[in-house]
C-alpha cells in the first residue's frame, strides 16, 4: 500500500494569526513549523505501522518548504517548493498508482468562520464556488483524488473542514485539533493532537477501501475576487466569463481542465 499525504499549515494545532504560517516572522513561525512537522510525521507513522509501504509527502504550503525532512521517517519520501503544475497541493499524486491520500493541516474555506485563516488558495479573491458550493483547497484537492481514482482516507485540521469532509465522505478519518471563533481558536494540546494524528492513521488505512470521492458528473466554478481589475484580468481565460464585475467563471466535464483554469486564474503563481 501507498500513501500520498498532502500538507498545509492553517490547520495545524494551535494556528490563529497570519505570522504563524509566514517564514519571515520566525518567532512566530518557528513553533508552528515544528508542530506541522510533527503532526505530518504522525501520521506517516501511523499509515507506516498500519501497512503502508511507502510515504510520498507534498509540503503544500506557501514555500512548499516547511516541513523538516530529518524528523520523518525513512520510508517518507518529501517533495518540497513547487513544480508549477496544474496539480498544485497534489503534484505527483498521478506519477504512480497511490492506494489512499491523507489531508493533514487543512483549513476551511473562504469565508468560512470556523477559521480566523479561513481562505482558498490565495487572500485575492471574497469566495470560490464550486457546484454552487462554497469551495475549499480540501474539495479541490479531494475531486483531484477522485478524477485518478484514489480514495481520500484522512484529514486533519479544523473542525470546520473536518465536519464538511464527513459529508462529502461519510467513511473518512477525522482529527479536529482546532475551533475558530471569531479572530481566535481552542486548541486541544499540541502533544495530544500528535497522538490522536497518529492513530487516525491506523484507522485511516484500514478504512481506505470505502472512502471513495464522489465525483460530480461536470463542474461549474465562480470566484469572486476581492478587486474587479484582478477579476476583469482573468475573466480572459479561454472558456471563462465575467459576472458582475468581480466574479469569473468557468464550467468543464474534465476536471483536470477546472484544475488548468485554477492553475492560471485562482492561483497565486
Amino acid at each position: 500500500m501507498k500513501i500520498f499525504l498532502s500538507a498545509d499549515m492553517e490547520g495545524i494545532c494551535g494556528v490563529t494569526v497570519w505570522p504563524e504560517t509566514e517564514r519571515t516572522a520566525p518567532m512566530d513561525y518557528t513553533p508552528i513549523q515544528k508542530q506541522m512537522t510533527l503532526e505530518v510525521s504522525a501520521a506517516c507513522r501511523g499509515a507506516l505501522a498500519a501497512g503502508a509501504e511507502e510515504v510520498v509527502v507534498k509540503d503544500a504550503h506557501d514555500s512548499g518548504r516547511n516541513i523538516d525532512p530529518a524528523q520523518l521517517p525513512r520510508k517518507v519520501k518529501l517533495h518540497r517548493a513547487w513544480s508549477g503544475d496544474p496539480l498544485s497541493m497534489m503534484t505527483g499524486l498521478n506519477d504512480d498508482h497511490y492506494d489512499g491520500v491523507f489531508f493533514t493541516g487543512y483549513h476551511a474555506w473562504a469565508g468560512c468562520p470556523g477559521n480566523p485563516l479561513s481562505h482558498t488558495m490565495n487572500g485575492r479573491n471574497n469566495r470560490v464556488r464550486l457546484n454552487g458550493m462554497d469551495c475549499s483547497e480540501f474539495l479541490i484537492n479531494a475531486y483531484t483524488a477522485g478524477y485518478y481514482g484514489v480514495p481520500v482516507a484522512l484529514v486533519t485540521g479544523d473542525k470546520a473542514l473536518c465536519d464538511f469532509a464527513k459529508q462529502l465522505i461519510p467513511a473518512v478519518t477525522t482529527v479536529a485539533v482546532n475551533e475558530g471563533r471569531g479572530g481566535g481558536v481552542t486548541a486541544i494540546h499540541p502533544e495530544e493532537a500528535v497522538e490522536r494524528i497518529e492513530e487516525a492513521a491506523k484507522e485511516a488505512i484500514k478504512n481506505a477501501p470505502l472512502c471513495a470521492v464522489p465525483m460530480p458528473d461536470s463542474f461549474h466554478m465562480e470566484i469572486e475576487f476581492v478587486k474587479h481589475p484582478v477579476a476583469y484580468s482573468k475573466s480572459f481565460y479561454p472558456g471563462a466569463c465575467l459576472k458582475e464585475d468581480k466574479t469569473v467563471c468557468f464550467s468543464s466535464k474534465d476536471w483536470y481542465e477546472v484544475l488548468r483554469f485554477c492553475h492560471f486564474v485562482l492561483s497565486d503563481g
